[in-house]
């Protein structure tokens, strides 16, 4: 039996971070979320997680490193914003595995992730409340833009 792709795409609504204040730091203009990813940081380290101290940046958004069942992780987020029938936005995440240079080049990123990597993170997210609406999803499902068939837990 084929067991069902795993979940290690979130999203969420927040209004509790940085959305619309360009900081003279971002790479682009739009390059939102180094307050998530540093919060998220926090209390990952507060639970006893293997986190960067800091995240790094991307050209889209901010991502870290953290190690969870003695794999390294990577956790990469940015912002989507809303458009006429969704005003306030997208939190968009997903967890990849810390493969160095060449892993990314032969897509071992994807590959091998733990599930209790997806589990550090959702158990954060799902119980702050300055965060609503988490929803997990499949890659391929979130790159064809099914987002519907997300689901609230991994």
């Amino acid at each position: 039996m084929p067991s069902s792709p795993i979940r290690t795409v979130v999203s969420f609504t927040s209004t509790a971070f940085n959305k619309t204040e360009h900081r003279s730091y971002f790479i682009n203009k739009g390059c939102f979320g180094d307050d998530v990813a540093k919060w998220l940081i926090g209390e990952l380290r507060e639970n006893g997680v293997n986190a960067d101290r800091e995240p790094g940046q991307e050209d889209f958004g901010w991502y870290f490193n953290f190690v969870v069942g003695e794999k390294a992780h990577t956790f990469v987020i940015g912002y989507r914003p809303g458009d006429e029938k969704d005003e306030e936005g997208t939190w968009i995440g997903w967890i990849e595995r810390d493969r160095g240079l060449f892993g990314s080049i032969f897509r071992a990123r994807k590959r091998g992730i733990d599930p209790l990597a997806i589990w550090a993170i959702h158990s954060i997210l799902s119980v702050s409340p300055k965060v609503q609406d988490v929803r997990w999803h499949c890659q391929q499902d979130f790159d064809k833009g099914r987002e519907e068939l997300g689901t609230p837990a991994p």
